[in-house]
């Protein structure tokens, strides 16, 4: 009987989500809760994406960067939402393994493209503060290069790693989280994984250091450049960056969040803080990123290149 099992589990095709437990008593508020989000997500970024689509005044790198992150915020927040609403309306909360196999990959992907393109933002203000003069013409060259890197990149990258999941035989069947994640599934395998687990932390390392150093190098410069120019306008363009900072460090506390709830014991935390940190990265940047560069982007991005050019 125990080799009979041993085989079945082998050879499962489901998997059971068990955090779902938490929000039975409550099933249909936060049912409405992530479906008002959801919608409100859509609504955001598709209207982000219209107005820069429409205006033609807009059609412009910077702008470019910032129609590509609402993309992909609808694709990170369609991998989760609708899952998530058809599985609490779900009795057994069970979902087939190749679905989360696939959600895996979407929403590996989404982390790793939203940091992408936040560094290429950042390398596209390091041009318009530090070489305004020829802004235009370097952006113009590179920005069709760096979108396609932008969605390649990641695309190629994850699927490297995910090769080495879906290539493991699994003998648990329950995933501790609303959603499917990469290393949670590895636990579930038969075999050893420490080879699996080697790979995984080191795409962690090579995900975000290519990243991070775009982004430090980028503010490094145009902090060198504002403090040793002593000039009101660059202060007045450094200010034009505060946006995509906060997007940066919205969407890196959401990282981090879900990297130290994953490795570290959070069994002293209440279901719902542990359910609001690791939705976190997932719902709050696409909730928020279009009305943290709505609020400023339009009204001060043209000026960036002025400002820089008057010394």
């Amino acid at each position: 009987m125990e080799r009979i099992k041993e085989v079945y589990d082998c050879n499962m095709t489901s998997l059971y989500l068990s955090e779902y437990y938490g929000m039975e008593d409550l099933k249909a508020l936060y049912f409405c809760i992530f479906l008002v989000i959801y919608i409100t997500i859509i609504a955001e970024n598709s209207v982000l994406i219209w107005v820069i689509y429409r205006e033609k005044s807009l059609h412009e790198p910077m702008y470019v960067l910032l129609c590509n992150l609402a993309v992909n915020s609808l694709c990170g927040s369609t991998a989760l939402l609708p899952a998530l609403l058809v599985n609490l309306l779900s009795r057994t909360h069970e979902i087939s393994l190749s679905f989360c196999q696939t959600q895996i990959y979407a929403i590996h992907t989404y982390a790793i493209t939203e940091f992408t393109i936040l560094a290429v933002m950042s390398y596209d203000r390091y041009v318009a503060i530090c070489h305004p003069l020829s802004y235009h013409q370097i952006m113009s060259q590179k920005a069709l290069k760096l979108v396609v890197f932008m969605w390649l990149y990641p695309m190629l990258a994850f699927l490297t790693v995910l090769v080495f999941t879906l290539r493991l035989p699994y003998c648990g069947r329950t995933i501790e989280k609303v959603y499917c994640i990469n290393y949670l599934l590895v636990r579930l395998a038969c075999t050893n994984t420490f080879i699996v687990n080697i790979v995984g932390l080191l795409s962690v390392v090579l995900y975000s250091a290519p990243q991070l150093t775009m982004i430090f190098y980028s503010y490094g410069h145009i902090l060198r450049i504002c403090v040793f120019s002593f000039s009101r306008s660059k202060f007045k363009a450094l200010r034009t960056c505060i946006p995509h900072l906060l997007a940066i460090v919205n969407y890196s506390f959401g990282c981090f969040f879900e990297v130290v709830q994953g490795r570290f014991d959070s069994s002293h935390l209440s279901y719902q803080t542990k359910l609001f940190l690791s939705l976190y990265f997932l719902i709050f940047p696409p909730l928020l990123n279009p009305a943290i560069h709505g609020l400023r982007e339009h009204h001060h991005w043209e000026n960036i290149i002025n400002a820089s050019i008057v010394l």
